[in-house]
């Protein structure tokens, strides 16, 4: 790689630090997206979407697999007991992996019909799980399953998973993607993907206010728009500045949406995660690669569970 980094701002320069670099830990993939750390286990886990796999990466051991088959799963996050909670693109559901490996469904149907192609998760402090559902396990059926949608519309929803109960928190979308909160988790955010199937559909990133003691959302508002391609996956760190995946790596933005720099990589970066013991190394998956960098800040993962 030429050139890595794309500084333009101070904050960014003391985000990266006074020597940062990016490291390849594979490029055995076809197509990396779910980045997600799981602390528990000490290793970072990665859908390899086009393999119908999971991988797994650590220090100690490098790459292997965590799950495979995997009903082509895409996002992956972790809960309040070390879960990991898995999307599935073809499965059209969000699973939770339980301790003992076995999988429990957590969400398959909205008002009895079937979800579409269930595409990223959080978990909120409270034990809620959000997650997005986009139609691109219909339009694309080489990774989905090409049934025409149960659902009307593309949603992001909320499930309570003691009790199952699923809600609609959002439908304003074209195809909803990425979504993580604020540190503090007043805001969601939610990156629009439509770009993906007309030049000219939405491919940005919107804020919302969350109310109702964190149940609902309110205020929808812009956030930015993203150049080139589209917002996929992105986290945030602890002083609320967000590291989108995008078409040349990862734009970071502070909360006020002004760009501060970019971490360029070779391939379309498709999603993120912070991970490692003190929670200040991203690492990220674009295309057939991941890769590692330590920063000079946190990750805002996790920072209201402790």
């Amino acid at each position: 790689m030429e050139k890595s980094f794309e500084i333009l701002s101070d904050e960014f320069q003391r985000i990266l630090g006074p020597s940062p670099e990016l490291t390849l830990l594979s490029s055995d993939l076809k197509f990396a997206e779910g980045v997600c750390w799981v602390e528990r286990q000490n290793c970072l886990i990665v859908s390899d979407f086009l393999n119908d796999r999971i991988v797994k990466w650590s220090p100690q051991h490098g790459m292997g697999i965590f799950r495979q088959p995997a009903a082509t799963a895409n996002g992956n996050t972790v809960d309040r007991e070390g879960r990991v909670i898995s999307c599935l693109t073809r499965g059209r559901s969000v699973v939770r992996e339980e301790l003992d490996g076995s999988l429990t469904t957590i969400a398959d149907r909205y008002q009895g019909r079937r979800l579409t192609s269930p595409n990223d998760v959080i978990v909120r402090s409270d034990g809620s799980i959000w997650f997005t559902d986009p139609d691109y396990g219909f339009l694309v059926p080489d990774f989905g399953h090409g049934d025409k949608p149960e659902q009307d519309r593309n949603r992001v929803y909320r499930v309570v998973p003691d009790t199952g109960e699923i809600s609609v928190v959002s439908e304003d979308f074209d195809k909803p993607n990425g979504l993580a909160f604020s540190p503090d988790e007043s805001v969601l955010y939610v990156g629009d993907t439509g770009r993906t199937h007309g030049e000219f559909r939405p491919h940005q990133l919107m804020a919302f206010n969350v109310v109702n003691e964190g149940t609902a959302l309110a205020n929808p508002r812009l956030f930015t728009v993203i150049e080139p391609w589209v917002p996929d996956g992105f986290r945030l760190d602890v002083d609320g500045n967000l590291y989108v995946t995008t078409g040349d790596g990862v734009q970071v933005f502070d909360q006020h949406g002004n760009l501060l720099g970019k971490i360029l990589t070779p391939q379309v970066a498709a999603n993120c995660s912070f991970g490692m013991s003190d929670n200040q190394t991203l690492f990220i998956g674009a295309s057939n690669s991941i890769w590692s960098i330590k920063l000079n800040t946190s990750g805002a993962n996790s920072t209201l569970w402790q």
